[in-house]
């Protein structure tokens, strides 16, 4: 295989690593915060210690996400000169405010860590506040890079190089809100029902641990508040990138044709060369429908697009059709969740719904990584969408294989550091909490 793969490999190595830790920077703290305000409103000493278990977890995965953006950092330097010399006086201004909401959300960690028995208990909750809003907006800034990347605006592009530049809207690009709303939700989704399948699988050991009870309730808040929103977001998500990226949306649902009254193709086995995709669910005029409202409207194929400007079909459309999938799946334990809820009975209480949260806990990163793929793969094969391509923008070097297996090796042994210490602070150590009194 060449350097030139093994470039564009590393970078999808640790941007998928770096994914979930930069989701959980999103996420966490707004638990954390959750169960100290939850504390400040009824000073049970359950909420206190949930708050400090908490925060001890989001310090663990801000560590290890500090890392692993380090390294995309400089990745994007050595393997990918090309695109920071001719976007970098674009996107460097997203980069650099989320530079700003990293320190700050790193001082403000340091200030809720050790300003607990040293501040007022209202001033310590709002230190924790801005923990969570500067992740957020962290995470805020850079998906506005990626989506100027899908839909690059604030330049002229002339003779192979980037003037009349305006960086603010290069940040307001059309893509910027339907991304940076599906990728905050993403996060808190994912961190929800992940963590609600810890306490979940926990409570199973342990079911009188009001500890664990009082974790599972705040977390399915999170959850299955954040899942709906989430769907109606990928539905304008998906709105927008029929109107931004035809070409993508086209692979997303493997339509090979342009034709009115589109079908929606569910999984089945795409083919480039006969424009078919075998063993698919159809769902007659049901793509027109979503995109449109209108069950009779046109929905362009791939056919209309120059053939060497497809992505890779099979991988993006099947990525997109798990994301979908994982996404549903949520919303089903949501729904389940919720209606035991207006029935007056506590999920904690319903071994059944246990099992099927601890389940349910992987699919919103599942559902993140797809739907990075379905982002990265689908613009392929630009970089910059119709402006530069990958391969002109990346800078393959001699020897890339190398890093690439050390960096695997590296990622493997910090998810390992990061599981154990994980585990050693909420598995290992439940029997404290479940001393308390019981609920």
């Amino acid at each position: 295989m060449s350097d030139f793969f093994f470039a564009r490999a590393l970078m999808a190595l640790s941007l998928a690593f770096h994914i979930v830790f930069a989701a959980c920077g999103i996420g966490m703290p707004l638990l954390m915060v959750l169960a100290e305000g939850a504390w400040l409103r009824t000073r049970q000493p359950v909420y206190l210690e949930l708050s400090q278990r908490w925060a001890k977890g989001t310090a663990i995965l801000f560590a290890v996400g500090a890392v692993s953006g380090t390294v995309l950092s400089f990745e994007l330097g050595l393997l990918w000169p090309g695109f920071m010399a001719q976007a970098g006086a674009i996107i460097g201004m997203p980069f650099s405010l989320e530079g700003f909401a990293f320190f700050a959300e790193a001082i403000f960690i340091g200030i809720y860590f050790y300003g607990r028995k040293r501040l007022p208990p209202l001033l310590h909750w709002l230190s924790g506040v801005v923990v969570a809003g500067s992740g957020v907006l962290s995470g805020i800034f850079v998906v506005t890079a990626n989506a100027w990347m899908n839909a690059p605006t604030g330049f002229r592009f002339a003779h192979g190089r980037f003037t009349d530049l305006d960086p603010i809207a290069a940040m307001l690009n059309p893509a910027s809100f339907h991304e940076v709303l599906h990728m905050t939700l993403a996060a808190f989704v994912a961190t929800g029902f992940a963590v609600a399948a810890v306490h979940a699988f926990l409570l199973l050991r342990h079911p009188a641990s009001r500890f664990h009870r009082r974790a599972l309730g705040l977390a399915l808040a999170v959850a299955c508040v954040s899942i709906p929103l989430q769907i109606a977001s990928g539905d304008l998500s998906a709105r927008a990138v029929g109107r931004l990226q035809p070409v993508k949306l086209a692979a997303m649902e493997a339509h090979y044709r342009t034709q009115a009254g589109a079908p929606l193709l569910l999984g089945g086995m795409p083919h480039d060369a006969t424009g078919t995709t075998d063993y698919a669910l159809s769902l007659p005029r049901g793509l027109s429908l979503l995109l449109d409202d209108n069950p009779n409207a046109t929905v362009i194929g791939l056919e209309a697009f120059p053939r060497d400007t497809w992505p890779n079909v099979r991988i993006v459309h099947w990525s997109f059709d798990l994301m979908v999938a994982s996404g549903f799946m949520m919303l089903a334990v949501a729904g389940w969740v919720g209606w035991t809820w207006w029935r007056g009975r506590r999920p904690a209480d319903h071994p059944r719904l246990l099992r099927a949260l601890v389940l349910a806990g992987p699919l919103g990163f599942v559902a993140i990584e797809t739907g990075w793929v379905v982002t990265e793969v689908g613009r392929q094969p630009w970089i910059i969408y119709q402006v530069i391509r990958t391969a002109d923008a990346v800078t393959p070097m001699p020897g890339v294989a190398v890093p690439f297996i050390a960096f695997t090796v590296l990622y493997l042994v910090l998810a390992f550091v990061v599981v154990k210490l994980l585990r050693r602070l909420f598995v290992e150590t439940a029997a404290a909490p479940s001393q308390l009194p019981s609920a």
